[in-house]
């Protein structure tokens, strides 16, 4: 799922936890974790929103979040901020982050 400044609050204020793989098309790291990402997505679907949001096309929502470093993902319940993971990471330590909000 593409996730931008728009409809950012709309997911946040939804039922369901949402992960945001803050991202650009000129970072390889975040190349490297995309896959994970897209995985996570179809595993979790229904159950937690897992999306991409580009850094490059969604500034304001980068530095409200303090995004200082790509790829870093951010762990929200209840439209709250309840995790962050900066570079790259297993698939195992993310579906664990993710977990921990179900």
């Amino acid at each position: 799922m593409q996730i931008t400044e728009a409809n950012f609050i709309e997911l946040l204020n939804g039922d369901k936890p949402v992960v945001v793989d803050f991202w650009a098309e000129w970072c390889g790291p975040c190349k490297m974790i995309a896959p994970v990402v897209d995985e996570l997505a179809v595993a979790y679907e229904g159950k937690a929103i897992v999306g991409k949001a580009n850094v490059d096309e969604n500034e304001d929502l980068s530095i409200e979040y303090g995004i200082r470093s790509i790829p870093t993902i951010l762990f929200f319940k209840n439209g709250v901020l309840k995790d962050r993971h900066v570079g790259v990471a297993t698939k195992a330590i993310l579906e664990d982050k993710i977990k921990a909000l179900l």
